[in-house]
């Protein structure tokens, strides 16, 4: 019988507390369109307008360059980041808080607001990294090394996209894992490893790659890892609908995919 991961009960954190980056932007009048048409002020005609951007927590860094990308090239329209894990960007949509477009860390999140958003578009794809403390002084090598008792190993909780990943990976590979805590979103667990708190942990290579003098990340083979998909769509509610298609319909276009890629995602 293949052994499975093994996971403790962990609470589920409530609404996390939001991280608000004030930037700017403005779009055009087409709702829920999200074409990889490049976005200026050449073809921009929506008016201006305040939109508040929920996004996954993976998202943190690139999308601070990106969102000032976008007011530079739109400029008279503020936009908000929020950062949280897709779990907890779904229940914020669910309990109607205002926001404008949402982009989460993997599809199944997504498709479970269906009757909230739009129709999605991927705008970028993801893999797993180890990430080790710098210098990856416990020597961990592979998925293998994660099953080692005397280490201390932190994953994302299974209701985080990245938790669901690493399960996923693990239990393919009959690797059972007795994590020391799981997570409310990848970057918990990249800030345990960081502030030396657990030996090892799974995220996102673009994680690892935020801080790379604070760890090391060891590769896990394409045919042990999983690809993480990062939907993106306006959100029914908005007050802001042409503003926020015009902003999910930038994500897809040349700029912002050369953005996201030199920041490590890949092409959807």
């Amino acid at each position: 019988m293949p052994v499975t991961l093994t996971w403790r009960r962990a609470a589920v954190v409530g609404l996390a507390a939001t991280l608000l980056v004030p930037l700017s932007a403005c779009g055009n009048d087409t709702k829920n369109e999200a074409s990889g048409a490049k976005a200026g002020p050449s073809d921009s005609a929506a008016p201006k307008a305040g939109l508040t951007v929920l996004a996954a927590a993976s998202l943190t860094d690139v999308f601070k360059t990106a969102g000032a990308a976008y007011e530079k090239e739109n400029p008279g329209t503020k936009i908000t980041f929020s950062f949280a894990g897709s779990q907890e960007l779904a229940a914020q949509v669910k309990q109607g808080a205002p926001a404008d477009a949402l982009v989460t860390a993997d599809t199944k999140t997504m498709d479970g607001l269906r009757a909230d958003t739009g129709a999605p578009t991927i705008i970028a794809t993801n893999r797993l990294v180890i990430a080790t403390a710098d210098g990856n002084p416990k020597k961990v090598e592979n998925l293998k090394d994660l099953a080692d008792p005397k280490l201390k190993v932190v994953l994302a909780a299974p209701e985080v996209p990245a938790g669901r990943y690493s399960r996923q990976i693990l239990d393919a590979q009959n690797i059972d894992v007795k994590p020391v805590s799981l997570e409310p979103s990848v970057r918990a667990v990249l800030s345990k490893v960081e502030l030396g708190e657990a030996d090892a942990g799974l995220v996102y290579k673009t994680d690892a790659e935020a801080a790379p003098d604070k760890v090391d990340a060891v590769e896990i083979p394409d045919d042990q890892n999983a690809i993480a998909e990062y939907p993106a769509a306006t959100i029914e509610d908005s007050k802001n609908p042409a503003a926020a298609a015009a902003f999910v319909k930038w994500l897809s276009g040349p700029e912002a995919q050369k953005i996201l890629q030199d920041a490590g995602f890949q092409k959807p």
